[in-house]
């Protein structure tokens, strides 16, 4: 158990540095927004593109993939409809904070904890793939009609369809599944590229932490303690249920699926708010709240089925 702590470790680790290069202002005033951009349009990308790339077809597409989608689906959908009907939130906001709830850090935790925790690092596969193929494109575009002053449906799509992250991970899967074997003078600058992401994008949150108060009163706490309770509490249960109840999945897939849906709230959430100026607030908390409370969620999920 104590090797499965590792990511978090590594994790935490990049967070304390950009914490302290905020406090010592080493970047200047400009370093969270230019980290933010660098890791939005050019290394995520990247990332995401290597990952699925090199994903095997069989574990992309396995039972996981329905599962993970449906808890992932339902702790979004209760947020977005608290959100948007009964607290009247906007539209930006109300993604960013349904996101937070439903959006798992299927990568730079996930994969390590995979390792350790689970023995494979292929099983977060099917989860990067179903956030995003699906997850991506539709934020996107809602986004983009949110933020953007003048929009039209056909530039909207257009918006989607050349969006980075998007292409990176279409490329990815496309890859995976045609079985192409791409060259090492391919594949290896992308590999380095992918590889300063993650520590560029924890870097960045840390950043952003500097100065900044955990559930301040800002007006949006419930906002975040209602993502951090469904990303928690309510998504792991639900994973869990559908695939020991519904697909009847062996023992050792319902215990994946839901380590799975109790990673804390994915980075690139955060990246989002930041890249669209909505809902910064609630992203960051959620996703400080959520990787420190995942750690106790996870050492009993590993206690009642492993």
């Amino acid at each position: 158990m104590l090797e499965s702590l590792t990511g978090f470790v590594v994790v935490g680790v990049a967070i304390a540095v950009g914490w302290i290069l905020g406090r010592i202002d080493l970047l200047g005033e400009h370093a969270r927004p230019v980290l933010a951009r660098l890791a939005f349009f050019v290394l995520s990308p990247f990332l995401l593109f290597v990952v699925l790339a090199q994903a095997d077809v069989r574990t992309l597409f396995s039972a996981l993939l329905p599962v993970s989608a449906i808890a992932a689906f339902a702790v979004i959908a209760v947020h977005a409809v608290v959100a948007r009907v009964a607290w009247r939130r906007s539209v930006g906001e109300t993604v960013i904070g349904a996101l937070s709830a439903g959006q798992v850090n299927s990568n730079n935790i996930g994969i390590p904890l995979s390792v350790y925790l689970l023995g494979s690092a292929a099983y977060p596969a099917p989860v990067i793939l179903m956030q995003l193929l699906v997850l991506t494109p539709l934020t996107m575009a809602i986004l983009d009609a949110a933020t953007s002053a003048r929009t039209s449906r056909w530039r909207a799509v257009a918006r989607v369809a050349t969006n980075p992250i998007v292409l990176g991970s279409a490329l990815g899967t496309l890859v995976s599944v045609l079985g192409i074997e791409l060259p090492p003078i391919v594949m290896e600058p992308a590999q380095l590229l992918a590889d300063a992401c993650v520590p560029i994008l924890l870097i960045a949150y840390g950043i952003s932490l500097h100065g900044q108060r955990v559930l301040a009163p800002s007006g949006r706490r419930r906002d975040i303690l209602l993502a951090t309770s469904l990303k928690l509490v309510a998504m792991p249960v639900i994973a869990w249920a559908v695939a020991e109840f519904a697909f009847a999945l062996p023992p050792h897939d319902v215990l994946i699926v839901t380590v799975l849906a109790a990673l804390p709230t994915a980075q690139n959430v955060f990246n989002y708010s930041q890249r669209y100026d909505v809902g910064e607030t609630i992203s960051r908390d959620t996703v400080f709240l959520t990787t420190l409370g995942c750690v106790p969620v996870l050492i009993l999920i590993t206690l009642l089925l492993g």
